[in-house]
């Protein structure tokens, strides 16, 4: 939670959406106030917030607002290519789907790359944990039984070669990225279905968003192939996606709505270990 003493002496353009999406669902103005007090907020700060989205609100009303879009990450799609060229590596496109906008990667990372990474996290894993809605914390979840671990950005040489492969496959600078983390299902292991973007609509999304906008999109990449089970699974698409080791899934969502289609989780591990690596894009510099 940041202090009063350094929070921001304007709304940010993070504080701004998330207020408009509160008040778009239906918060009372002054819930929304007292929200913004409790993660940190100045009150002027606060109620400059109410004053911009209230002006806005009435723009669009009259016809002069034009309708937010959002840019998202993403790879280059438009040459119509099977193969991309990143970092001096050749990746394979092996599907998209424009709704959910979604793609499946193959070759991204080299075996010798998985093998190092889950060398490196191993020694480091504890049970994962799900941002709280509440407080903007962590907490330990029964939806999510897998261990996991974070790396720093750029701790490694081989943690800035992945990084910046990532930046230049999906087009979005490196500090906008949230740090790698590294997830290790054991047999039964899972993550329910879920959604990576923040909830706007919970009393800890302020503070959470604070740290680099809303996530707007992920990359999973695949450090082993299990026996069986533990694929990525996106129910509101009918898609399931087998984990392969080296290769990767990226999918966007332009706004933290289920419109997006980007409703996924892990299936449980039936025989053998999943290993997988992920990536949380954000709408600016993480920090």
């Amino acid at each position: 939670m940041m202090s009063r003493a350094s929070t921001p002496s304007t709304p940010t353009p993070e504080l701004l959406r998330w207020l408009r999406e509160q008040l778009d669902a239906g918060q009372a103005r002054d819930d929304a106030l007292a929200a913004m007090r409790a993660s940190g907020w100045d009150d002027a700060v606060a109620r400059a917030a109410l004053a911009q989205v209230a002006q806005v609100a009435q723009a669009d009303l009259a016809g002069d607002g034009a309708a937010a879009t959002t840019r998202i990450p993403g790879p280059d799609l438009a040459a119509g290519a099977s193969r991309l060229e990143v970092e001096g590596r050749p990746v394979q496109l092996l599907m998209t789907l424009r709704d959910p906008r979604l793609v499946v990667l193959g070759g991204f990372l080299a075996d010798a790359e998985c093998d190092a990474l889950v060398a490196l996290a191993r020694p480091r894993l504890a049970r994962s944990q799900t941002v709280d809605g509440a407080t903007g914390g962590s907490e330990v979840h029964a939806a999510r039984t897998s261990r996991g671990m974070f790396f720093e950005r750029g701790e490694t040489p081989l943690l800035r070669r992945i990084e910046q492969r990532i930046a230049a496959l999906l087009r979005w600078p490196l500090e906008w990225g949230e740090p790698l983390q590294v997830l290790h299902y054991a047999p039964g292991a899972e993550y329910r279905p879920h959604h990576d973007y923040f909830d706007p609509r919970q009393p800890g999304a302020a503070a959470v968003l604070r740290r680099g906008g809303q996530r707007i999109g992920t990359l999973l990449m695949y450090l082993n192939t299990p026996e069986a089970g533990g694929a990525t699974c996106f129910p509101d698409a009918g898609l399931e996606i087998a984990a392969l080791k080296g290769c990767a899934v990226f999918f966007g969502y332009e706004r933290p709505h289920p419109d997006t289609r980007t409703l996924h989780g892990a299936t449980p591990v039936r025989r053998g270990e999943k290993w997988v690596a992920t990536k949380w894009l954000r709408e600016r510099a993480f920090r």
